[in-house]
């Protein structure tokens, strides 16, 4: 057989790492919102957790994270559990996966938010008020779509990269693409062709993404007079 019988595990493989980076994007895409509308606040307080945020995460290395935040978090709750005499609680490793990668690129998602904020031009916000529009009517008619224009590059390049960060729920134990390909290709001795199987997957995902941001790109940039050197 080609893949050795191992072709329902990597069908379902390649589902979970898609979901689960379909799930970490969008909660990254809140993270990031919300990371924005803090740096860009008027409270000093505000800008400053915003800050810390995005600085303290985009500092310490992915798989650093993805261990702190799922095995402390594990113990501090067995900790609390044993000590309110409870029964043990675990963690679900999916749920953790999409939290760990949403939070993470959340900070940086919050970067790429903010400066797309910042390259709409004032006078637009100022129309809208204008004409009487209030902070979630500008927010949603014209803040947005201009500043998902400015956005979507950006947007696009941090997609590629959690794609290919959704690889470190591995080692928490899911069994996305990477960890069905590896225990096939060590229970099989053919490691080399699961790994170049795993990489096509992965080249075949993003490629897809690319198309699609593409078209998005398109439809956010209608209207838009392209610059001619």
């Amino acid at each position: 057989m080609l893949f050795y019988g191992y072709e329902a595990q990597i069908i379902d493989g390649t589902w979970m790492t898609v979901k689960l980076s379909l799930l970490s994007l969008l909660l990254a895409i809140v993270f990031g919102l919300l990371g924005a509308l803090c740096k860009l606040s008027p409270q000093p307080l505000l800008r400053r957790l915003a800050q810390g945020y995005s600085t303290l995460i985009r500092s310490v290395p992915d798989l650093v994270l993805m261990l702190l935040l799922f095995y402390s978090l594990q113990i501090a709750l067995n900790q609390l559990t044993d000590a309110l005499a409870l029964a043990q609680i675990d963690i679900d490793p999916f749920s953790a996966g999409v939290v760990t990668i949403g939070f993470i690129y959340g900070a940086y998602f919050t970067e790429t938010f903010r400066a797309a904020f910042l390259a709409v031009p004032r006078g637009q916000l100022e129309a809208a008020a204008a004409y009487g529009m209030g902070r979630l009517l500008t927010f949603r008619r014209v803040l947005f779509p201009q500043m998902m224009r400015f956005a979507l590059p950006g947007l696009g390049n941090n997609w590629q990269v959690l794609i290919k960060a959704s690889a470190l729920v591995s080692i928490i134990g899911l069994a996305d693409i990477v960890k069905v390909t590896q225990d096939a290709g060590r229970s099989t001795m053919a490691l080399f062709e699961f790994s170049f199987l795993a990489a096509f997957i992965y080249l075949a995902i993003t490629t897809v993404s690319s198309l699609l941001l593409h078209r998005l790109e398109r439809r956010y940039n209608l209207g838009v007079k392209e610059g001619r050197l």
